[in-house]
């Protein structure tokens, strides 16, 4: 059964008139949390990409690259999409609803679904100020560290090169070796094994490939004494 069809049977109470938000609280545990993670980024990227005043096909599109869609599969995406769009319940009731859900042991996992945002945020070319603010919203409920946030946008946002002990979130006289543990613990947590151990549901573990190449360039550069 696809990630898809389990989506749209929790979403079948929907047909009662409850909301799309109010799901969130019954997604706490695996596998279903899952479920959650998927709904999460298409509800809250629903939500962004009108933050700056319309919904590109760029935008859309970008769902098909966070998440890997099967032809057979894109009608039950695009009702998710839709349902999000219509939802009346505000981003910031979604994000303390998912904050909820993932806080604890599978935080990583609010890391993830950010990053899943900036990656819809920047499919149509442009940074916009209303996308920056929707996200450092999202970050603050989520309780992601302002450090851990601009690394993610230093990854996406294409204004300045990244610093590489920043990329791997250590201090400017930190040692070759915590350098090296901080690499090899960053290539842990992105891992496609322990993303999907802490909710990223398969079809969306490539959303860290991003990261996965910022860690390894900031690695080269601080080993080899470029940084």
């Amino acid at each position: 059964m696809s990630i898809w069809t389990r989506i749209i049977e929790v979403l079948a109470a929907l047909r009662s008139g409850e909301g799309l938000s109010s799901i969130f609280d019954r997604l706490r545990s695996a596998p279903e949390q899952s479920v959650g993670f998927t709904i999460a980024v298409i509800g809250l990227g629903a939500k962004m990409a009108k933050a700056d005043g319309r919904v590109t096909r760029d935008e859309v599109t970008a769902f098909r690259e966070v998440f890997h869609i099967a032809s057979e599969d894109e009608e039950n995406a695009g009702r998710v999409f839709d349902l999000a769009r219509k939802d009346v319940s505000g981003f910031e009731d979604y994000a303390r609803r998912i904050h909820q859900m993932f806080r604890g042991e599978n935080e990583e996992a609010l890391v993830d679904l950010v990053e899943g945002l900036f990656h819809i945020a920047m499919a149509d070319g442009e940074y916009h100020p209303n996308e920056e603010l929707f996200l450092e919203r999202v970050a603050e409920i989520f309780e992601i560290k302002p450090r851990c946030f601009n690394q993610m946008r230093m990854r996406f946002v294409p204004n300045a090169e990244p610093d590489p002990r920043e990329v791997l979130g250590i201090a400017p006289e930190a040692t070759l070796d915590e350098a090296r543990d901080a690499w090899r613990a960053l290539v842990r947590e992105t891992h496609p094994d322990a993303m999907i151990a802490r909710g990223v549901p398969e079809e969306a573990v490539k959303i860290a490939e991003r990261r996965m190449i910022a860690v390894n360039r900031a690695w080269e550069a601080v080993s080899e004494g470029r940084a």
